[in-house]
């Protein structure tokens, strides 16, 4: 039986609920409906207790990065808890330790500021929260900031815009790794039909 691939989520203090929660019911949803698939999706943190999020959200994480083990794809949420990893010199490395043996390295909102600061990010197009699109330049300018796409996939490393955009970059990994019309199951059975009413 082939080994099952994994998907992990960072959870962080100071995230931004929604960058974390709205992909991982996506990719939740997927996985549990269709486990033949062969992916499991699993959110970690730096000592797996407790993180409080962005607007009080108190979550635990499954593992922490220590027990991780290997991933497919790992997924890094924003929120204002993205400041301080952008000096914090042990994650930075931890992340650049990641690149060559993840194979999909993704981010939501202000999650791509701390690729650009672990270098990961150097002459490829990304993006992030609008509000944070100039910041991402500065970070790293050789990073060809677009700022009208939802999510910018550009091979092993995709970057979504703020918030909400998790969910369309979520459903797209779904498509590219398994196919479109398993991503269209899942749009379906978490009813995603974006109408807003404003």
């Amino acid at each position: 039986m082939p080994e099952r691939k994994k998907i992990g989520i960072f959870f962080f203090d100071e995230m931004e609920e929604p960058d974390a929660v709205g992909p991982w019911e996506v990719l939740r949803w997927w996985t549990l409906h269709f486990p033949d698939d062969g992916y499991d999706v699993v959110s970690f943190s730096r000592t797996d207790t407790m993180v409080r999020c962005a607007r009080g959200l108190r979550v635990t994480a499954d593992t922490s990065m220590s027990e991780l083990g290997d991933l497919e794809v790992l997924m890094y949420p924003g929120g204002r808890g993205t400041r301080a990893h952008l000096l914090d010199a042990p994650l930075l490395d931890w992340l650049r330790r990641q690149r060559p043996n993840t194979p999909l390295m993704t981010s939501v909102c202000t999650g791509s500021l701390v690729y650009a600061a672990a270098g990961l990010l150097k002459g490829r197009p990304a993006t992030t929260h609008w509000a944070s699109l100039e910041l991402l330049g500065e970070i790293d300018p050789s990073v060809l900031v677009d700022a009208d796409a939802r999510f910018v996939d550009d091979g092993d490393v995709v970057t979504s815009a703020g918030v909400s955009a998790g969910i369309d970059m979520a459903l797209h990994l779904v498509a590219r790794l398994v196919s479109i019309e398993r991503a269209r199951q899942v749009r379906r059975g978490i009813q995603y039909d974006p109408a807003p009413p404003v």
